[in-house]
């Protein structure tokens, strides 16, 4: 039996995370109710992230207690069970305000597994 790579589920999540978030960029709240094609991309990369999520072993998720990931397995089923009753508006929020900080932390966790430091610049 071959052991599954966490690596894989856990890097869809994270892309799939910065598509979702490159999508939305510069477009009005307003945009994901009259624009189909946004609203279902946005749908369809949140419901990625959730069943990637699922995938990952639980003694893998023990080691990142910082991800959501029963939030993000029952957002995916909720998207995808509940698919006639979506509200844009929820999608949009976790697009805005969820997504952003799970980039950041996994882009810190990365760089200090590599060794760096961030730097922050300050004007």
């Amino acid at each position: 039996m071959t052991r599954r790579d966490d690596t894989v589920p856990m890097r869809h999540m994270l892309d799939s995370a910065r598509e979702a978030v490159a999508f939305a960029s510069g477009k009005a709240p307003e945009e994901i109710e009259s624009d189909r094609i946004l609203r279902l991309a946005l749908t369809k990369l949140i419901e990625i992230i959730g069943e990637a999520a699922d995938r990952v072993r639980p003694e893998t998720r023990a080691t990142y207690p910082d991800v959501p990931w029963r939030r993000a397995i029952d957002m995916r089923n909720r998207l995808v069970h509940g698919y006639d009753t979506i509200d844009p508006r929820i999608v949009w929020d976790v697009v805005q305000n969820n997504l952003p900080p799970f980039i950041a932390h996994r882009r810190a966790g990365a760089d200090s597994r590599r060794g760096r430091r961030r730097v922050t610049i300050r004007g």
